[in-house]
C-alpha cells in the first residue's frame, strides 16, 4: 500500500498531465517531491518509533499517508500537485526504515536478510498487483462521482492503507513479550540472542542518536542505498511513459492496459531476485558481494537498455536492471544493525534511509529534466548507471571492515530454515 501510494502517480501520468498542464519536467519535480519531506523526517520520526513503539507509530503513519493520498483526487493545478506531494513525503516519513528497524527487534541477524526481504518484496508486487489495478480504476472509473479516472484512481487506492492502519493498531504487538504465539522459553531465547547481537554491535559504534549521526560509516551505507534507489526510482515512475515511447518507436501503439501489463514484468523479476538475494546473502553470511554484483549487472542493463533492437529486447534489459536495484535492498539493510544498536540503530537507519531516498526526488528530476533537454531518455539512463557503479564499489570497499565480518558460524546454523524456532538456544543467563 505504501509503494502503490508512492508510484501509482507513474501510471496516473499518461492522463494526469495534460489535465494539470505538467510538462515532463514538472511532473518529475513534483514526483520528486515526496522526498523532500520524506527525507527530512525520517530521522524524528525513527527516533518517535523508538520511544513509543511500532504499533501506534506505523498505524499514525499508514492513515495519514493514506488521507493525504486520497487528497490527490482534488488536486487542479500544478501548484497544489506540488503541496500535496510534499505532505505525503512528510507523512510516509519513516516508514520503511521504521518496520525495517522493528524487524531487527524481532529476528536474529542470521536470517533477517531473507525476513527483510519479505517485506521488501511487496515493492514489486505492489507494481505487479498495482499495476494492471491502476489502469482498470483510470479508464472504468472515468466519470464516478463525476471524477476523472485518475482522480478516481488516487481515492480508491488511499482507502486500503487508512483501514489497516487502524487495523495495525489493535493487532501489531510492540515486543517479544507480548508474542502470544511463542513459548516463554522461546521468548526468552530469542530475547538473549537479539540482546548478545545488540551487545556485540555496541562494541563497533554508538548507541545514542547523536553518535550515530556523526558515524561516517551510516554515510557510506547511504551511498549504496542512493544508488539502489537511482535505478529503482528511475524506472518507477518513467516506465510507463517509456514504454509508450517504445510504441512509438517501433510502430505499435500499446492500450493503457497493455502499458500496465508491461510495467508489470519487470517488477515480477524483480520480486524473484528479491527473495533469492536475500536468501542467498543469509545462507552464506556475506553481504557485499551481493550488494556490488546486482548492482554492476542492473548498470550495465541500464545503460544498454534503450539501444537495443526490439521491445522484446528492451523490456529484457529493463527486467534485468529492475531486479539488479530492488535485489540489494534487504542487503542494504543489514549493514546498519552490523555497527549501531539501541536508539543509535533507529536513528542511524533513517538516516541511511533518508540520504537513499533523495534519489527519489533526485531520479525523476534528472529523468524528466535531461529527457526534455534532449528529447530521449538515454542520456539520463547512463548516469543512472555511472550511479550504480559507484554504489557497488562502496559496498565492495566496506568489506574491509571487521564489523561487516561474517556472523558466528553457531548463529548460521540455528538459523537454518529447516530448524523449528526452539532451535535458538537459550543462553544461560536467560
Amino acid at each position: 500500500m505504501s509503494y502503490l501510494d508512492r508510484v501509482n502517480i507513474g501510471f496516473a501520468a499518461t492522463r494526469m498531465n495534460a489535465d494539470l498542464g505538467l510538462s515532463t519536467a514538472a511532473y518529475g519535480l513534483g514526483a520528486g517531491l515526496f522526498f523532500i519531506g520524506y527525507v527530512l523526517f525520517e530521522v524524528p520520526s525513527n527516533v518517535i518509533l523508538h520511544r513509543v513503539g511500532a504499533r501506534a507509530w506505523l498505524a499514525r503513519i499508514m492513515v495519514t499517508w493514506g488521507l493525504i493520498s486520497g487528497a490527490m483526487a482534488f488536486v487542479h493545478s500544478e501548484a497544489w500537485f506540488y503541496v500535496v506531494r510534499v505532505l505525503l513525503g512528510i507523512a510516509e516519513a519513516g516508514f520503511v526504515p521504521g518496520v525495517v528497524y522493528f524487524l531487527t527487534l524481532w529476528f536474529p541477524s542470521a536470517i533477517r536478510a531473507r525476513m527483510v526481504a519479505l517485506f521488501i518484496i511487496a515493492i514489486p508486487v505492489a507494481v505487479v498487483l498495482g499495476a494492471p489495478l491502476s489502469a482498470l480504476l483510470i479508464e472504468h472509473g472515468h466519470g464516478v462521482l463525476g471524477l476523472d479516472g485518475w482522480r478516481f484512481m488516487f481515492l480508491v487506492e488511499a482507502l486500503p492503507a487508512v483501514l489497516v492502519g487502524v487495523i495495525a493498531f489493535f493487532a501489531l504487538p510492540n515486543r517479544i513479550s507480548d508474542a502470544k504465539w511463542l513459548t516463554p522459553l522461546e521468548r526468552s531465547s530469542l530475547s538473549g540472542v537479539l540482546e548478545d547481537e545488540g551487545a556485540a554491535a555496541a562494541e563497533h559504534g554508538a548507541s545514542g542518536v547523536l553518535g550515530a549521526l556523526r558515524d561516517w560509516r551510516i554515510y557510506a551505507v547511504a551511498g549504496i542505498g542512493f544508488s539502489v534507489n537511482m535505478g529503482g526510482y528511475a524506472l518507477s515512475f518513467f516506465l510507463p511513459q517509456v514504454i509508450e515511447g517504445l510504441g512509438v518507436q517501433f510502430g505499435t501503439r500499446f492500450s493503457l492496459g497493455e502499458v500496465a501489463a508491461l510495467t508489470a514484468i519487470p517488477y515480477a523479476c524483480a520480486a524473484i531476485a528479491l527473495w533469492l538475494v536475500g536468501r542467498s546473502s543469509d545462507r552464506r553470511q556475506e553481504r557485499h558481494w551481493h550488494a556490488a554484483i546486482p548492482l554492476l549487472v542492473g548498470a550495465l542493463a541500464v545503460a544498454v537498455a534503450l539501444y537495443l533492437p526490439s521491445t522484446l529486447a528492451i523490456m529484457a534489459a529493463i527486467s534485468i536492471a529492475a531486479a539488479g536495484s530492488y535485489c540489494v535492498l534487504p542487503v542494504f539493510w543489514q549493514l546498519p544493525p552490523r555497527f549501531l544498536t539501541g536508539a543509535a540503530a533507529a536513528a542511524g537507519m533513517a538516516v541511511a534511509g533518508g540520504l537513499a531516498n533523495v534519489a527519489g526526488f533526485v531520479a525523476p528530476y534528472m529523468t524528466g529534466g535531461l529527457q526534455n533537454a534532449t528529447g530521449s531518455y538515454r542520456p539520463a539512463m547512463f548516469v543512472v548507471a555511472g550511479i550504480m557503479i559507484v554504489g557497488a564499489v562502496i559496498a565492495l570497499l566496506l568489506r574491509r571492515r571487521p564489523e561487516f565480518r561474517r556472523v558466528p558460524a553457531s548463529q548460521v546454523a540455528a538459523s537454518d530454515d529447516k530448524a523449528p524456532t526452539s532451535d535458538i538456544h537459550p543462553h544461560p543467563h536467560h
